[in-house]
């Protein structure tokens, strides 16, 4: 970079703002305006039915509007009476096999127990994993990448990887079938076997056995500091949003074995080198090892004869409030709660990604909005952040800074998106695993830390541990896709 050149900053990102009163939603919002006409009208009627009425309302209003920890007292009240609901059904305790006692024992757990896992073949040769979901009909293939660091590339490089990279997303507005991609990022600590096959396989037999010594001595010493790093990019594909619309289940993989070509050629210039598409036998196998951390992956992967999709989940799993015990480890999740607010650096994110102490996954899930609905939602932000002034200006309340930023980013997004850009919704969650209980409070502090650094703010998922695990894994999982039901 040139003496005195600035480096490029990013940002711009905002949560979407629906037209609310104090920040509240529209349901939320309805419901404190019925309240306060109920009250109204009550108190019109007679004194009586006004003090009937008053607490009541009183109550929900309070629950409505009220936070605790940045959480409404209702969405807080909710979770806490579906999460004992659920421990009084059994619905947080998974067992297969010959230990469980359902007829779908041998199935993975949660969110996950719609899935199969299908091989279909490419249209270049070879086969390529495809995983289904039978309740939403998607299918989800990933691809293995290798990325290529910023660190080691020019500024002006590593923008204009940033900006094909961008170029890639706002495309994906373009794909109605694509209903979103997951990006991610596993790291930690490795066995080093990789590292000793890799120089075993290139040493001479004749080799001095001095230098076959010093070798070993290396290999030996490198183990205990190299790191696993591996990445995928997951596509989720629905077959209903094709045209024209496949009629059986081979005709819907064939339309994702041409999608996934067309994607494959364009990441080569967003900085990555596609190393293939995941097979059935490794995504079985990525799965397995993230439930069974003692089982490692490249053991799991040398062995294709004895794991399937219904041998890949745990043998036994119990969902507790803060964290998720399965197999041999123990795991805690969190969801991205708040982006940077201030403009950062491409590689703001480097700490997080880099690899530690403990295996750790990071997804980030783009959903793109199509082209044809972008324009659409950006009008109802901007109109939104209208409907807010105006409340304020009926309230005689100023305006705060935060207001002001939001308000700014609003218009601003309407502009780029008039003046060609895409539009999508982002979301970050998180995965950390440990082979010994006593080990994840120090996890736990390390990833929190790790996110300050990359100036997010992560947040538990309470009640949700088992969703936000499977979220990481290469299995086309979205919880906003399970929160609500979209129309297909």
């Amino acid at each position: 970079m040139p003496i005195g050149q600035e480096r490029r900053r990013y940002g711009g990102w905002r949560r979407s703002r629906g037209m609310g009163l104090l920040g509240l939603g529209p349901a939320q919002s309805l419901t404190v305006v019925a309240a306060i006409t109920t009250v109204a009208a009550a108190g019109a009627v007679s004194g009586t039915l006004l003090l009937a009425v008053l607490v009541p309302a009183g109550l929900l209003i309070a629950v409505t509007v009220l936070r605790w920890d940045g959480v409404l007292l209702g969405a807080g009240l909710a979770r806490r009476i579906r999460w004992a609901w659920a421990i009084t059904r059994g619905f947080t305790a998974y067992r297969s096999g010959v230990m469980a006692a359902h007829p779908h024992a041998w199935q993975l757990p949660g969110v996950l127990a719609p899935t199969d896992l299908l091989a279909a073949p490419a249209a270049g040769g070879g086969m390529f994993g495809v995983v289904r979901h039978r309740r939403s009909g998607t299918l989800t293939a990933t691809l293995r990448v290798a990325a290529s660091s910023t660190w080691l590339a020019d500024a002006e490089q590593a923008e204009t990887w940033v900006a094909n990279w961008g170029s890639w997303l706002s495309g994906l507005g373009y794909q109605p079938s694509v209903r979103w991609i997951v990006v991610t990022v596993r790291t930690g600590p490795s066995s080093g076997r990789r590292l000793a096959g890799y120089i075993g396989g290139r040493t001479a037999p004749d080799a001095p056995p001095s230098a076959r010594l010093l070798l070993q001595q290396l290999v030996d010493d490198a183990a205990d500091r190299d790191a696993d790093v591996e990445t995928h990019v997951s596509v989720t594909v629905d077959p209903a949003r094709t045209r024209p619309r496949p009629q059986t289940t081979d005709d819907a993989l064939a339309d994702t074995d041409r999608l996934l070509t067309g994607l494959e050629d364009s990441l080569a210039a967003c900085g990555l080198t596609v190393l293939g598409r995941a097979d059935a036998h490794r995504l079985a196998a990525t799965v397995r090892a993230a439930y069974d951390p003692s089982a490692l992956l490249d053991d799991l992967t040398d062995k294709p004869e004895d794991l399937d999709w219904g041998t890949a989940g745990p043998v036994a799993a119990d969902e507790e409030y803060g964290c998720y015990r399965h197999d041999s480890g123990w795991s805690v999740s969190w969801a991205w709660h708040e982006a940077p607010r201030t403009e950062v650096h491409a590689e703001v994110l480097a700490r997080l990604l880099a690899p530690g102490p403990y295996p750790l996954r990071v997804s980030l899930i783009y959903r793109p909005v199509p082209a044809g609905d972008a324009a659409r939602l950006v009008e109802q932000e901007v109109n939104a952040a209208v409907f807010r002034d105006a409340m304020r200006a009926v309230s005689r309340r100023d305006e705060n800074a935060r207001e002001r930023a939001d308000r700014a980013r609003a218009l601003r997004t309407a502009q780029e998106e008039a003046a060609g850009a895409g539009v999508g919704l982002l979301s970050m969650f998180a995965t950390v695993t440990v082979t010994d209980r006593d080990q994840l409070a120090d996890a736990i502090a390390e990833v929190e830390a790790r996110a300050e650094s990359a100036r997010i703010r992560l947040r538990r998922m309470w009640a949700g541990q088992a969703a936000g695990f499977a979220v990481t894994l290469p299995c086309g999982i979205c919880p906003p896709q399970l929160a609500t039901q979209w129309p297909r």
